[in-house]
């Protein structure tokens, strides 16, 4: 009974163990030439590329423009400290040309009262004493690059003069400057003060 029961069971088990070498088989073992797939396509990579290679080229703009901007920055530094240097003097030249005026007068009055015909010889040794500073003042003036105006003749500029009379055009050219009151200064050729003016006008009959 045992025999039949075996034979009886039997045809199942056989079938299923076929049934598995069967599946066994179909599936075999994997083709080593079957490479899995990159999850991105082809187009989704070019444009994944282009995509980049136009951030690079963003950013390299960008880097180029901090790159101007901070040369813009140095050359303005670097202008603003020349400049600090160049005219840190100015408002104390601005006070020196007026000592500078008080001794062109004083030394021009001397002269007067230094004549040939005045035997005070100590007058005329106070104009020549004068005379030498005026001169070595001026010397220094121009060492640190302030230097005077000298417009007689020249046309008006409203940047270096301003007009305080005006006189006939005697011999003139109508416009030109004819007389100076009071000297102007430029220092490095920035005008720290103007000269005051006299400008030559037509006549009227």
């Amino acid at each position: 009974s045992n025999l039949l029961l075996y034979f009886r069971v039997s045809p199942c088990v056989f079938s299923t163990a076929a049934q598995q070498r069967s599946t066994g088989d179909e599936c075999g073992p994997e083709d080593p030439h079957d490479e899995p797939k990159h999850p991105l396509s082809d187009c989704a990579l070019e444009h994944k590329a282009i995509r980049l290679e136009e951030q690079v080229r963003d950013l390299t703009e960008r880097y180029r423009k901090a790159l101007a901007d901070s040369e813009n920055v140095r050359r303005r530094t670097q202008k603003f400290v020349e400049d600090a240097k160049l005219f840190g003097i100015q408002s104390f030249c601005r006070d020196l040309v007026e000592v500078a005026d008080i001794l062109e007068k004083t030394a021009e009055s001397a002269a007067e009262e230094a004549e040939p015909s005045n035997p005070n010889t100590t007058l005329k040794k106070i104009y020549e004493g004068l005379s030498l500073i005026e001169a070595k003042l001026q010397s220094v003036f121009a060492k640190h690059g302030l230097q005077k105006m000298n417009p007689v003749g020249g046309k008006y500029d409203p940047y270096d003069h301003e007009i305080v009379c005006h006189v006939p055009a005697e011999g003139m050219q109508p416009g030109t400057i004819a007389l100076v009151t009071q000297d102007g200064y430029k220092l490095h050729g920035r005008t720290i003060r103007h000269a005051l003016v006299g400008v030559a006008v037509e006549s009227q009959e």
